[in-house]
């Protein structure tokens, strides 16, 4: 994927798992890329590891299904994020 089609599945998966997850919201427009950047490759690998068996490192494309994992992929990234924040910051 090129570095714009990086920023748009960034921008469309991040807004989208803010708007799911309310504990996401909070930071900008450079957090919202970074989560989705984030949920891409976790949403990528995930999906190759269950349909492959094989864990690697990649991201979901700029498609509709490619969204949806990395949507997936950003409202894991946020609850395990809360999670380890919330253990050290108590």
């Amino acid at each position: 994927m090129t570095l714009i089609a990086w920023i748009v599945l960034g921008l469309i998966s991040g807004a989208i798992a803010k708007a799911i997850d309310p504990a996401a919201r909070g930071s900008g427009i450079l957090g919202t890329l970074v989560l989705g950047i984030i949920g891409a490759f976790v949403g990528g690998t995930l999906t190759t590891l269950i349909t492959t068996g094989k864990f690697v490192l990649v991201s979901s494309d700029l498609s509709p299904s490619g969204i949806f994992i990395a949507v997936i992929g950003a409202v894991i990234a946020v609850f395990v994020w809360h999670r380890i924040n919330s253990r050290y910051s108590s």
